[in-house]
């Protein structure tokens, strides 16, 4: 379960940043509550997801995890650039977090 709130702590990450984009610099008003209210879920999620899975572990994985789903979203969504540098640092960030959890962190 603790993972399933992780994963839910991801995609809302995500939701809010991608919401961040949306407001224009917080000029547009229903993208910027999106902002508010997807990242107040998001941690919501994430300390329940600390409390089973070691705090390194769950962070990484956030951050790794929701970084690279942000890059293709930029990628995929607001047409930004892509090359292979960019999809070589993607594969590595992705393969980082796979050696974290390969690693045993969870209790």
């Amino acid at each position: 379960m603790h993972w399933l709130f992780l994963g839910l702590a991801i995609v809302l990450e995500v939701a809010g940043t991608i919401s961040m984009k949306l407001s224009q610099g917080f000029t547009k008003p229903l993208p910027s509550i999106g902002v508010a209210v997807f990242y107040i879920a998001c941690f919501s999620f994430l300390t329940l997801a600390l409390r089973k899975i070691e705090m390194s572990l769950a962070y990484a994985t956030w951050a790794g995890v929701g970084t690279a789903l942000i890059a293709v979203a930029g990628i995929v969504i607001f047409h930004e650039g892509v090359n292979a540098l960019k999809i070589v640092s993607l594969v590595l960030i992705v393969l980082g977090v796979i050696g974290l959890n390969l690693s045993g962190g969870a209790h």
